[in-house]
């Protein structure tokens, strides 16, 4: 559970009864092992920013995270969410897939007293005045009191359809990076080196075959890859390709 420090005295907030994934770290944010000034070195500088953002040391107030889903949006939000509460400083973590039909004014009520807001799923309030409302005031008020304000979306602040003009203009203020999805090959690495965070250590025979026959996303390969993890603790079995198709039916 992603738990609201008290920060400054100030109540904590609403339980909102949203998770944090306890693999969702800066250090286990795969980068691909290119040379030069590619990709790799853009998330090097990305991870490295939001270090220091989710620890109080860059003072940027907001930053604005974007890419197609399994770019690593999400997981980098939770890991700035990690970080800050490793800082001991008070957060909140808004997945608007999942609070998106609640009370917007509701859910903001006072995050301004917290020291970080990471606001994730930004492209769901197309089309939802009252939460472009809510946001616009929110962005205002952790900007006057000092607060940091990080947001995800699969969607640059210029590509949101917005009707709230205002709001539109707020989010192009901030620093804004855009995270490309991983080739083929990066994700193979990427499977292999998660296998190894969890202790065992993934054939690339096996990763091959994981990756062509189950969902090409990222987030649904790591799913594959950690319902694997339990199975074979279960079974006290290998991770082998005829385990692999009893386990995940592939």
């Amino acid at each position: 559970m992603a738990q609201n420090k008290q920060s400054g005295g100030v109540p904590q907030q609403l339980s909102l009864g949203v998770s944090l994934r306890d693999d969702a770290t800066f250090a286990n944010f795969f980068q691909p092992c290119s040379e030069g000034e590619g990709l790799e070195s853009g998330n090097r500088q990305i991870v490295g920013l939001l270090r220091a953002f989710a620890s109080g040391d860059n003072a940027e107030p907001c930053i604005y995270l974007w890419g197609e889903s399994g770019s690593g949006v999400t997981h980098l939000l939770q890991a700035a969410c990690q970080g800050a509460e490793i800082a001991h400083r008070g957060f909140q973590y808004l997945p608007l897939a999942d609070l998106i039909d609640g009370d917007p004014e509701v859910m903001v009520e006072g995050l301004e007293y917290l020291d970080l807001v990471c606001i994730d799923d930004l492209h769901l309030i197309e089309g939802r005045r009252n939460w472009q409302t809510a946001l616009f005031h929110l962005y205002n008020r952790l900007r006057d009191s000092g607060r940091q304000l990080l947001l995800g979306a699969r969607k640059s602040p210029r590509g949101l359809a917005l009707e709230l003009a205002d709001l539109q203009s707020r989010l192009q203020w901030g620093l804004t990076f855009q995270l490309h999805p991983l080739s083929d090959d990066d994700k193979l690495a990427a499977l292999r080196q998660r296998s190894r965070l969890r202790g065992f250590d993934l054939s690339e025979e096996v990763a091959h075959y994981i990756l062509h026959r189950a969902p090409r996303d990222t987030r649904a390969l790591f799913a594959c890859l950690e319902q694997l993890d339990r199975a074979s603790l279960q079974a006290q079995r290998k991770i082998t390709i005829p385990f692999v198709k009893q386990v995940l039916n592939i």
